[in-house]
């Protein structure tokens, strides 16, 4: 200790303790080459699984099993508190051979057409003016999407008192222009019709916020080409921004589509207590809406899987579509 201190008021640096005969610290352990390589191979090869686990184990629980178990329940009689009886097919060709099932399968593809074409083309116009330089535009932008953070239940209760037949304003403008009251609720077009516009109202906003990504991506190049060449707003529209996004039309396209089959909380608040079974008539019971009569309220969970069995495959069957209609359009492209 005296050589060190010596060594510091001297100015030279204190002496250093020798090395070990090895040239290591005796306190590293060292690991063979082979051994090290193989860790490294192994980690490399296993990390990966590690951090993707979580999800593929949540999907298991809750997306994989519920479907496999509903699966396995279709091909059974199944009702509530009893046990389990095997029945095969019979469930599917019970629903082949049901009118109710034919009927909430029309309803679901017509209320899908009047509530998707409708919203589909108003958020295109819509995309298309928020497109343009508007003062503003920043507000409107998050204004068209204010409906979509409306929840499902205040939107229906409202847009129902809106088509209240007795006292509703929608009727009270149909009668202020010299047109009868419509019956909103007990009308199999009307009731449609009116289930049609909260989704319209609903969603309108979110795909044209869509569409407006998307017409953002369109090179400039393309509008001033068109623009010297003479074409008007709207021929650009027509032939430089709806071939541009059109991928993103087919999404939209095909989202909608699956909403429109897995259609429950609208019709079902806007019946009120007749909603499950989609009106007085049965004229506005989707899909969904008989799923959940036949398995809570029937009590046949049976047949209610096997609807949501034909549900999935209709779901196949719109994703099998929307691939082919790609290809074609990614083929015609590439010629």
């Amino acid at each position: 200790m005296a050589t060190s201190v010596r060594a510091k008021r001297d100015g030279a640096p204190p002496p250093v303790a020798p090395p070990s005969s090895t040239g290591r610290p005796r306190s590293r352990r060292t690991v063979p080459p082979g051994v090290r390589s193989r860790l490294h191979r192994w980690d490399a090869k296993t990390v990966p699984y590690v951090f993707v686990a979580p999800f593929f184990l949540t999907f298991a629980a809750f997306g994989l099993f519920p479907l496999l178990y509903t699966g396995w329940l279709s091909l059974h009689r199944v009702e509530l508190g009893g046990e389990p009886s095997w029945k095969g097919l019979e469930n599917y060709t019970d629903l082949a051979s049901s009118e109710f099932f034919w009927n909430a399968l029309l309803n679901t593809f017509t209320i899908g057409v009047i509530s998707t074409v409708p919203q589909l083309l108003t958020a295109l116009g819509l995309a298309h003016l928020l497109n343009y330089r508007l003062r503003g535009r920043g507000f409107f932008r998050v204004a068209v999407l204010a409906p979509y953070a409306t929840s499902i239940a205040a939107a229906t209760l409202v847009f129902a008192q809106l088509f209240n037949t007795d006292y509703g304003m929608i009727n009270g403008l149909l009668g202020w222009i010299g047109f009868a009251p419509v019956d909103w609720e007990s009308s199999k077009w009307p009731a449609q019709i009116a289930i049609s516009t909260i989704v319209t109202w609903r969603w309108t906003g979110y795909n044209a916020l869509i569409y407006l990504a998307a017409m953002q991506a369109v090179p400039q190049d393309l509008y001033e080409a068109a623009s010297l060449d003479g074409a008007s707003r709207w021929r650009q529209f027509i032939s430089v921004t709806i071939p541009s996004i059109r991928p993103t039309i087919l999404f939209t396209v095909i989202v909608s589509t699956i909403g429109a089959t897995q259609l429950f909380g609208e019709p079902m608040l806007y019946g009120g207590s007749v909603g499950i079974s989609g009106g007085s008539g049965n004229q506005f019971q989707t899909l969904s809406l008989l799923m959940y009569e036949k398995g809570w309220v029937t009590g046949a969970l049976g047949q209610a899987s096997a609807i949501a069995w034909v549900m999935l495959l209709l779901l196949l069957l719109i994703g099998g579509a929307q691939a082919l209609v790609s290809r074609h359009h990614r083929k015609k492209l590439g010629d």
